[in-house]
């Protein structure tokens, strides 16, 4: 029950972020989480969106760069030690992360973490066997 990320490659210069945040801003994209890595030649904005298709289609038009990649959602408990008790779960089945952000949503007293997962069949089995709940797109409120 993965959701699509959008990844846009980013020039390193002065305001493209704010270009393409207003963009999405002015046909009524809502971002739910983002995340920036940048090396010296160019950026990376990954991102979560209320509607991934509408926001790949208007970036695209508008010549961004972009790919769309699976990732999961799961609940972490927002008190000291979620996360941690996450990451020990996921470190005992050998689950390999290749980056990790959260979601600006919170609820019922949990935080939701954004993950990249290498290999999923060590997710689906920390899963299977853990209380780790994975959060669907209806649920964030997705399209």
């Amino acid at each position: 029950m993965h959701i699509h990320q959008i990844s846009v490659f980013l020039e390193n210069r002065a305001g493209q972020l704010a270009e393409i945040t207003q963009l999405l801003a002015e046909n009524g994209v809502d971002i739910r989480a983002i995340s920036i890595a940048e090396t010296m030649d160019y950026g990376v904005a990954r991102m979560i969106v209320n509607d991934s298709h509408k926001a790949s289609d208007i970036l695209l038009q508008h010549g961004a760069i972009l790919s769309m990649t699976p990732v999961w959602v799961v609940e972490v408990p927002d008190r000291p030690a979620g996360l941690s008790e996450l990451l020990t779960v996921l470190a005992q089945y050998h689950v390999d992360l290749e980056y990790m952000y959260s979601l600006f949503t919170h609820g019922k007293g949990c935080a939701y973490m954004v993950l990249r997962i290498r290999e999923e069949e060590a997710f689906r089995t920390a899963l299977a066997a853990s209380e780790i709940k994975v959060v669907g797109a209806a649920e964030l409120g997705l399209f």
